[in-house]
């Protein structure tokens, strides 16, 4: 293999990346982990959140995923995504209508298991825009 970590991020629409990097973080379901060359083989269910690819020059490179699984074998990282684009792409707009939509949802919701969904959910999306936020403040698109 060469040099560096082989990555490959895939949706049901498209390979989004493929390519060798120097290393990269993933949004676990348990919290952010980050990958680099001979790394020990796990897999893992993903949130939504962020992908950060550092090349082999140094260079971050920002992704949205949507939950999904990641692969670590010794081939490399592979993410599973149910969808993933460039944050160049990522929809600042329909993240907020989201939003609003969840909570809304948690207005209605009846019962304390309904809440307690309808709270961790909309938790989960403004945690997510909040970190659209800060990248969006640190990079140029």
């Amino acid at each position: 293999m060469a040099e560096g970590l082989k990555i490959e991020i895939v949706s049901p629409e498209r390979l989004v990346l493929s390519e060798v990097v120097q290393s990269v973080t993933v949004p676990g379901t348990e919290g952010y982990f980050t990958v680099m060359a001979d790394h020990a083989p796990f897999m893992t269910t993903l949130r939504s959140g962020f992908i950060t690819v550092t090349t082999s020059t140094g260079t971050a490179n920002i992704y949205f995923v949507k939950g999904g699984f990641a692969d670590v074998s010794p081939e490399g990282l592979t993410i599973l995504a149910e969808q993933s684009v460039p944050f160049s792409e990522f929809d600042h707009a329909d993240l907020q209508t989201q939003i609003k939509a969840a909570q809304d949802e948690l207005g209605r919701a009846e019962t304390p298991e309904d809440k307690s969904y309808a709270q961790e959910f909309v938790s989960g999306l403004l945690n997510l825009a909040i970190e659209a936020q800060q990248l969006n403040g640190t990079h140029i698109h």
